[in-house]
Parts: structure tokens; C-alpha cells; sequence
């Protein structure tokens, strides 16, 4: 496998890593809803998702460790310069982690509804926070890349960043437009799973009546942003950090790799279909449907906004700036080495499928 084939195979498996954790975040979708449930209702619905959240989390670490791995100039991009926004990230999961393991226990001296409001916290702040990273790997950050600054001994940083650090993101509408869709379909993602778990009559028709709000919602959402996104320009390589801008680049994309259109309308009938047959013939296994859906428009999404020469993480700063999955990767050493490392993912996988098993009995 020359170096080439190695920088796409290593953004394949972020792309995989990235889907699961979409699909992972109906616990935040769950906890959204905590304001809206039923005080005799609420326990069963949490206790259904308490233990996926170290699920989540898993694949949020593995996600990092391999993005950091992989492709260390993003890490050192995003990560060094827009760290409000993954602090903001990481400090909603530790609240969560903190909240779930002390909100029931013994001598809690802060109360059970204060855990859950930081569980609601959480329940929104890291979907949108989560979704607006995703965006801007098409709407662009404000960053410039100066690889020669690490020779400068009083400041070896190597990008620079606006005086938000990565907050600006949040003026663009479109980021918070994305933010918003993922945050509903979490939310959808959440009421299914709650109706395959919890079989109380009553959860169900409750669940079902937040689906009939928050699938609309989400279907407006999607739609808005499907039409944004594919009629957006973005940026065409044209050199290792020589750009020049194309107008609908990722409609082109789209069009121009058969296995991501396909992944694209299967992944969106799914989890249409999964709504459903949830709402119409009442089956509580929409979930399967929604999650493997979701996986699959996931992965259409960052193939979309990596390969067929398009920059992953263009800078709307300074285009030369922009960083693609050949600019930005380890070296074709550690890409190797790491391939071999790579076989565990699989049993990462495994894990993960053995304690939903078991959690679920």
C-alpha cells in the first residue's frame, strides 16, 4: 500500500469512527428531553441510557486519539486554536460522566434534579457543539497554517487564530443550522430507542407523541441543510497547498463517487423509514433502522468532505491554509506502523457490541 492509499485508508476509518459517534449521541438526544419527561417516567428512560454515555465516550477518545494519529497537523489546528469549543465539549462529558454516577447515589448533597439539569446541559451543548464541528470541515474556520513558525523560539505555534479561537463559528448560520440537525436527530435517535427499550404503554405513547415534534423538525432541518451544503462552493486541490474555489464542490462530489451517493439516499431512507414504522406501525425496532441510517449518511458526509481532491478543513482566512488528508497526515512510516494498530479496531468494535449486549440484558 503505497502513501497515498494509506492517508485515504487512515480518513476511512475516521469516517467510520465519526459515523458511530453520530449514531452514539442519542444518549445526549435523551437527555435533551429530561425537562419534558414524566416524573414517573423519567427513571426507566435515563436507566436505559446511564451506561451508553462510556459507549459514546469510548468512541469520542478513539475518534481523537486517531484523528490525532493520523493527521497531527488538524490536531495541532483545531486543537491548539479553537480549544473553546472542544473544552466546552470535554467539560459537558466529564459534567455528564460526574451526573450520572451521583445522581442517585447516597448522601447526594446537590439533589437529583441538579445532576439532571447538568445531564440537560450536556444533552444539548454536545450535539450542536459537536454538529458545528462537522460543519466546519465545510464552512471553513478562520486559521492560518505557518509550518516555519515552529523555528521561532518565542512563539512555536504553528496556526493562528482569529480572537474567538474557534467561537466565531457560532456567528455563521449555517454551523448552527448543522448544529441544530444533528441536535434533533439525536433527539429522534433517543425517542426510538426509547420504545425498543422501555415497554411501559404509557413511555411509549409519550415517546411517540415527541416523535411526531421532532422528526418534522429534524426532516425541515436535514432538508435545509442538504440544500445548503450541496449548492455551497468549496475548494479543489490543485497543488499540496494550492487551492482554487469551484462552485457546488460537494454536490460534484457527491455525484462524482458512486458509494457515497449511494450511502447517502439508502442512510436517509432508513432513518425515514425508521420514523415510520415507529409512528405508523408502531414497531419499537426503528432504532436499528435510524442507527444504521445514520451511520451511513455519516460516512457519505466525510468522504464528501475529504477525498476527490477537496480540503477537509478549508481556512476562509487564507485558502493556501486549507488542510487536506495529503497535507496534513503523519508520515507514510507512522501511517504504516499505525495500519497494523489499526487491526484492533475491530475488537474495539467487539467491545462495544459485547457490553451493549450485555447492558441491554
Amino acid at each position: 500500500m503505497n502513501y497515498q492509499l494509506l492517508q485515504e485508508y487512515w480518513w476511512l476509518l475516521i469516517s467510520v469512527l465519526g459515523a458511530l459517534l453520530v449514531f452514539m449521541l442519542f444518549v445526549q438526544g435523551g437527555q435533551s428531553m429530561i425537562p419534558q419527561m414524566k416524573e414517573n417516567q423519567r427513571e426507566g428512560m435515563l436507566y436505559s441510557i446511564a451506561h451508553r454515555w462510556e459507549l459514546t465516550f469510548t468512541v469520542l477518545v478513539t475518534f481523537g486519539g486517531a484523528f490525532f494519529a493520523s493527521f497531527p497537523l488538524f490536531y495541532s489546528t483545531s486543537f491548539g486554536g479553537a480549544y473553546w469549543i472542544w473544552m466546552l465539549i470535554l467539560f459537558g462529558f466529564v459534567v455528564q460522566a460526574v451526573s450520572f454516577k451521583y445522581r442517585t447515589a447516597e448522601g447526594n448533597i446537590l439533589g437529583r434534579r441538579v445532576y439532571d439539569i447538568f445531564l440537560f446541559i450536556n444533552g444539548i451543548l454536545a450535539p450542536l457543539l459537536l454538529g458545528g464541528a462537522v460543519a466546519t470541515f465545510f464552512f471553513g474556520s478562520d486559521f492560518t497554517v505557518e509550518k516555519t513558525n515552529l523555528t521561532d523560539a518565542s512563539a512555536p505555534v504553528i496556526s493562528q487564530w482569529g480572537d474567538w479561537h474557534g467561537l466565531e463559528v457560532l456567528l455563521d448560520w449555517r454551523v448552527v443550522m448543522f448544529g441544530l440537525m444533528v441536535l434533533f436527530l439525536t433527539r429522534v435517535q433517543a425517542n426510538l430507542w426509547f420504545l425498543n427499550q422501555v415497554k411501559d404503554g404509557q413511555t411509549a405513547g409519550w415517546n411517540r407523541r415527541q416523535l411526531l415534534v421532532n422528526a418534522p423538525v429534524f426532516v425541515v432541518l436535514f432538508l435545509a441543510t442538504v440544500a445548503v451544503l450541496f449548492t455551497a462552493s468549496g475548494y479543489e486541490t490543485t497543488g499540496l497547498h494550492e487551492f482554487r474555489q469551484v462552485d457546488h464542490k460537494y454536490l460534484d462530489n457527491l455525484l462524482a463517487m458512486p458509494a457515497a451517493l449511494s450511502c447517502f439516499l439508502s442512510g436517509t431512507l432508513l432513518v425515514l423509514y425508521a420514523v415510520y414504522a415507529a409512528l405508523v406501525r408502531k414497531s419499537r425496532k426503528g432504532i436499528w433502522f435510524s442507527g444504521v441510517g445514520t451511520v451511513l449518511v455519516v460516512l457519505a458526509l466525510f468522504w464528501v468532505a475529504g477525498y476527490n481532491n477537496t480540503p477537509y478543513y478549508p481556512s476562509y482566512a487564507d485558502m493556501g491554509s486549507s488542510l487536506t488528508i495529503y497535507n496534513s497526515s503523519s508520515s507514510e512510516f507512522t501511517l504504516r506502523t499505525m495500519s497494523i494498530v489499526s487491526l484492533a479496531i475491530p475488537f474495539v468494535l467487539a467491545y462495544i457490541a459485547w457490553v451493549w449486549y450485555k447492558l441491554t440484558k
